[in-house]
């Protein structure tokens, strides 16, 4: 694990997260992993105070089982773990937690040990009464020593001699620091001397108060002893519970420090999910001071990175498996963690470094298959492998590392990979289980943008990282010449960028067309039980009319008027208790509605004045308005990955909305601001006009939710002032 951590970048990170923990421990935390996140949630919300720093004490509890006496320090140290543990079960933590505390049954007397103990783990002189005068006659040898001393200091015998005024302890000998010479002047042992020639010298007239002072300590380590050996033989009648006392405090402290130390970095938790899916939003690598965060959805089996030199492909890849082994292991992320989805895996490994080796005689590309050889049979692993082509001819290991990837695909190994070979790129692209990420470069500034396009092969602008980094305009030309300059490459990349672009588009459209499907078949079987309703109803009508009917026809041939007037009034009840269908209103609906048509749910696209056109799984349709009924909520299709394009070739500057519908504005503007975006523009200009403001309202809207806008604006009065925006890319 020390040798992933390292690569990743985590070892100060993980250095910092341990500094928080009572004691060191595994990163693992044991038990359910729902339940271990939920406590998380309920010790953040806490306001609590830390455990003190704890000593190990597996050996300390063996030594029990055989009847040891432990020293008083080892006892201090189970008393702060008991003492801690009745400080959280006195807390209203949060249900999980404080069920978990509630289970924990301490014994009395074991409790009543934790009182027994000052601040620095002395026993308190209320534990024994001779303890009260043993301290009493230590303070006041102390004093006579220290007076003793300050005597000899004042005195003129010994001015000539004294190097300080101060007190040095030497072997636990109170001494003074003289000069060669002192015999004459004061009786005493020498304990040691300097560099500079001075003597320590340990006085004697202090000799009989040292020596009571040390009979006093003997004493008192008796009494101390013997405490120690009646606690010690209740601790060992109770194994079992400091065994498990110790066990859960190192479950608490784990849970505990994680909670301190995403408080010390405002860091967040996310709970692991076992789909495969890897969704990071805005993470930033823990090991980075001024991060571009990352935003990814990483869902495929593979991930492939191309593009732009030092563009940040290793760091992304980095940040993937630091950011799946984070949550493996419960540990907390810069991250937003309600937008973020993390997979756990059993395995997470990394391929980073070059493995040449001249001790053990190996290359770089064998020591890369051995790396990969170890991969075979292993299930549920997260992969990164930088630089895939390193070390050998990149014909050969377009061709090796395709059949290897596709091999471990069909394993259900996750990949991250990064690589400048656009063979290996072209072979796998057209592996659904693939996904391509190209890293951006900034051309009119020569320098990498740090961000990332899905669906395209980068290009690698191996020449223009050479010019930045001052290598000769001359040698490069030279270089581009030699290379047959830039058509070969870019003409793979536009093939490449095609092909998947049209796979793009085939899928699509497959996908629209099973929907069309899918909608005509619901709407056909709308259709039937409609009829299946209308003809009940037409049924139902018919016979309730007939009865109504018959009874007015009975009272014609009635000769007795009472009788007929009774049958006519039966009749004209029967009529008017007939329920006659009625035409329900059409809703009231604005733009944007959710409705449904018959069993359909759909949005509202436009309305006229008798229909509006709807839009139900990416299906248009005008319909009249009196079909539809309001609400049902639309749920979306997953959402995938897109392949997109190279960037456009020109893009303007400039966009103006005047007369435009505020939605088919904002459609504009999103293409308007993606192209320029994709062709490297820094700052754009939109003309919206004042008018009634809602379409400058729906402009701002936009442009505040867009993520690639630094800022924007209003113009300047040569610039189109308040209907104008001056936006940053």
């Amino acid at each position: 694990m020390k040798d992933l951590i390292a690569k990743l970048d985590l070892s100060a990170y993980i250095s910092s997260f341990e500094s928080f923990l009572a004691r060191q421990k595994p990163l693992f935390v044991n038990g359910d992993l729902a339940l271990n996140f939920a406590r998380l949630g309920e010790l953040s919300s806490a306001n609590l105070s830390a455990p003190k720093p704890v000593i190990a004490l597996s050996d300390a509890i063996e030594r029990l089982g055989l009847m040891a006496v432990l020293h008083i320090s080892e006892i201090y140290e189970f008393s702060k773990i008991i003492s801690y543990f009745i400080y959280l079960k006195n807390q209203q933590i949060g249900t999980k937690t404080d069920e978990y505390l509630a289970k924990i049954e301490i014994p009395d007397k074991i409790a009543e040990i934790c009182s027994y103990f000052a601040e620095n783990g002395e026993l308190k002189d209320s534990v024994d009464e001779r303890l009260i005068s043993i301290n009493e006659a230590m303070r006041r040898l102390k004093s006579q020593i220290d007076e003793s001393l300050r005597s000899l200091m004042r005195s003129k015998s010994l001015a000539n001699y004294l190097v300080d005024f101060n007190v040095h302890f030497i072997s636990g000998c109170e001494c003074l620091l003289l000069r060669g010479g002192f015999n004459a002047s004061i009786k005493g042992a020498v304990m040691g001397r300097t560099q500079a020639g001075y003597f320590y010298v340990f006085p004697s007239s202090i000799e009989a108060l040292k020596n009571e002072q040390s009979a006093l300590l003997d004493r008192k380590e008796e009494i101390i002893y013997e405490h120690a050996k009646r606690i010690s033989a209740l601790f060992s009648q109770n194994v079992k519970f400091l065994r498990f006392i110790d066990g859960a405090f190192d479950y608490i402290d784990a849970l505990l420090a994680r909670v301190f130390f995403a408080r010390s970095r405002d860091y967040s938790f996310v709970m692991p999910s076992n789909d495969g899916v890897i969704k990071l939003c805005e993470f930033a690598h823990p090991a980075l001071k001024n991060p571009k965060r990352i935003s990814i959805d990483f869902t495929r089996s593979v991930l492939l990175v191309t593009g732009v030199n030092a563009g940040g492909k290793s760091m992304l890849l980095k940040s993937v498996l630091s950011a799946a082994f984070c949550a493996k292991y419960l540990l907390p992320l810069s991250i937003n963690a309600s937008k973020s989805k993390i997979s756990s895996f059993k395995e997470i490994d990394a391929i980073i470094e070059d493995p040449q080796n001249v001790k053990d005689d190996i290359s770089t590309f064998a020591g890369r298959m051995q790396s990969w050889s170890k991969l075979f049979g292993k299930k549920n692993l997260l992969l990164g492998v930088d630089e895939i082509e390193l070390g050998t001819d990149a014909a050969e290991a377009a061709a090796l590392y395709s059949v290897l990837i596709e091999e471990l695909i069909k394993n259900g190994i996750k990949m991250i990979i990064t690589t400048h070979h656009k063979q290996l790129a072209l072979n796998l692209s057209k592996n659904e289980n693939v996904e391509l990420l190209a890293a951006l470069y900034d051309e009119k500034n020569s320098r990498p943008k740090y961000e990332f396009l899905a669906g395209i092969i980068g290009k690698s602008y191996a020449f223009e990282t050479a010019l930045r980094y001052s290598v000769p305009p001359s040698i490069v030309e030279a270089a581009r010449k030699l290379g047959g300059g830039e058509s070969f490459n870019e003409a793979i990349t536009k093939a490449i960028n095609l092909e998947l672009e049209l796979k793009t588009k085939i899928k699509a459209t497959d996908e629209k067309s099973a929907k069309l499907d899918s909608l005509i078949e619901n709407l056909k079987e709308q259709k039937i039980a409609a009829n299946d309703e209308l003809k009940a109803l037409r049924a139902k009508l018919e016979r309730e009319f007939f009865y109504a009917i018959s009874e007015a026809k009975k009272a014609i041939n009635l000769k007795d008027t009472k009788e007929k007037q009774r049958s006519i009034n039966k009749a004209n009840e029967l009529a008017k208790a007939i329920e006659k269908p009625q035409i329900a209103p059409a809703p009231v609906l604005k733009i944007g509605d959710s409705v449904k048509y018959g069993n359909i749910k759909a949005k509202v696209l436009s309305l006229s004045k008798n229909d509006a056109n709807i839009e139900a799984n990416g299906i248009k349709m005008r319909v009249p308005l009196t079909s539809l009924k309001k609400g049902g909520v639309i749920v979306q299709s997953p959402a995938t990955a897109q392949v997109k394009v190279e960037a456009a070739r020109s893009a303007s500057v400039m966009i103006d909305l005047h007369g435009l519908r505020s939605q088919e504005a904002v459609e504009r503007l999103d293409k308007f601001i993606s192209d320029a975006l994709l062709a490297g523009l820094d700052e754009v200009l939109i003309k919206h006009g004042i008018g009634t403001g809602k379409l400058a309202y729906a402009v701002k809207e936009f442009l505040k939710a867009h993520p690639s806008i630094k800022g924007f604006r209003d113009g300047a009065p040569n610039e189109g002032g308040f209907g104008s925006k001056i936006v940053k890319l």
